[in-house]
């Protein structure tokens, strides 16, 4: 599955990309982070996993995916030097945008005992070059050492689902979802619901 999740990213344009994040963060009520030079969006599910993209003035992106059971969670481990090298190979100017900044609900800081600079905790480390997607060097070469299944591991699939990259994506769609999974007591609320979420995809066309 990870490999047509991936796929669906990669053949959707940013543009795309980025306003199903928008869409999505307003959605889930995600709390609003300035960030200096980028446009901070997120997901989370209230249960541990988050999702969290940056979308750059020069047209790149930094994707974040983080699944709180899993063997790449090193916010438990306390492991800066481990957590920044994840990193590696991702443009530094993307990578500031997570150093020494405040913590939030999605994006926890691990600290350099030493220093005391911090860097936002992430399992899985994507980035846009302004063309294409990309796996981090890093947490790629981490995951070959270690025999973990990157995009598993990273909650890739579960973190980008919610997107639906590749499939639908409107307020009526979201509304049968829910209403396959028994969110709604009754049509009223039903109803209700697709008014809110079409008011929220509006603000956003």
């Amino acid at each position: 599955m990870s490999d047509v999740t991936w796929g669906a990213l990669a053949a959707t344009d940013l543009r795309e990309v980025r306003r199903r994040a928008a869409v999505v963060h307003d959605v889930v009520g995600a709390e609003p982070v300035a960030v200096p030079g980028a446009q901070r969006l997120a997901w989370n599910d209230r249960a541990g996993q988050s999702t969290v993209w940056y979308f750059t003035e020069d047209g790149r992106a930094l994707l974040l995916t983080f699944d709180h059971e899993s063997d790449l969670n090193l916010y438990a481990e306390e492991d800066f030097a481990l957590q920044e090298s994840f990193f590696e190979g991702v443009p530094e100017s993307l990578v500031a945008l997570l150093r020494d900044r405040p913590e939030n609900y999605e994006s926890l800081n691990l600290t350099d005992p030493e220093t005391e600079r911090t860097i936002h905790y992430a399992g899985g480390v994507f980035w846009y070059d302004g063309s294409r997607w990309h796996v981090a060097d890093g947490v790629a070469e981490h995951c070959r050492q270690e025999g973990l299944d990157l995009f598993r591991e990273s909650g890739f699939d579960y973190c980008l689902k919610v997107y639906r990259f590749g499939q639908s994506f409107d307020p009526e769609t979201f509304v049968a979802l829910r209403d396959e999974r028994g969110r709604y007591k009754d049509e009223e609320e039903k109803e209700a619901d697709l008014t809110r979420l079409r008011d929220v995809f509006a603000r956003h066309d």
